[in-house]
């Protein structure tokens, strides 16, 4: 039986920066996934097969063997802990940074613990228990700078791009956490038993990335 690659692709901005990168690879779609609502799509080689997932799925897809391969923010494979996967690729498209940020001007916390509201609780968790610091991490899924304006929360821990919507809410970046951009993983499993079929891919990818930083210098 022949064997088949199956590459798990981020929806949303993600995706975007993912197809031209992919094409650079010669991996192109035989239809326009912008525009389909479909999950799983051919692509020119009968072999490879890609799908369209939530990015919060992705590493969980690879940990399992659902899909050999998958492109994930870093933000979202440190929290999911991303043990059964290697991480070969730095395609180095969506960056951002993950950050703590709060109202500015606000008083330091003296007297209880700190209260953060995030959807990266395993991250925030972290995080604080390395500074030394007594937290309770309250899990948003959106809307983040709410949290501190209602008094739910003291700070929060979320994606920073350009701190616009921050800003426009009173609110500060303030500690850096982890420097965030798209990453190729491979499921330890697939990296043994298909290599000779990923290693052309991880080739080309990489020399993908190497050409548009050039291209951007």
């Amino acid at each position: 039986m022949k064997q088949t690659l199956t590459l798990a692709l981020s929806k949303g901005r993600i995706l975007k920066d993912t197809l031209p990168l992919l094409a650079a690879a010669d991996i192109h779609p035989l239809e326009d996934i912008s525009s389909s609502r479909k999950l799983i799509f051919d692509t020119n080689h009968d072999h490879i097969k890609l799908i369209v997932i939530r990015a919060t799925d992705v590493p969980t897809y690879v940990e399992y063997g659902a899909a050999d391969m998958g492109i994930a923010g870093k933000d979202v494979l440190m929290e999911h802990g991303a043990q059964e996967m290697y991480e070969p690729v730095d395609l180095e498209i969506a960056r951002c940074r993950l950050m703590t940020a709060g109202i500015v001007g606000a008083p330091a916390v003296k007297g209880r613990r700190l209260k953060v509201a995030t959807k990266f609780v395993n991250i925030t968790k972290a995080y604080y228990a390395e500074q030394g610091i007594q937290a309770d991490v309250i899990k948003l899924y959106g809307a983040m700078e709410l949290a501190p304006l209602m008094g739910l929360a003291d700070k929060i821990v979320d994606i920073v791009d350009t701190g616009n919507t921050l800003r426009a809410n009173g609110l500060q970046p303030e500690d850096m956490i982890a420097d965030i951009s798209s990453r190729l993983v491979v499921g330890k499993a697939s990296m043994k038993m298909k290599y000779r079929m990923i290693e052309p891919i991880l080739e080309k990818l990489n020399a993908a990335v190497a050409a548009r930083r050039g291209e951007a210098a």
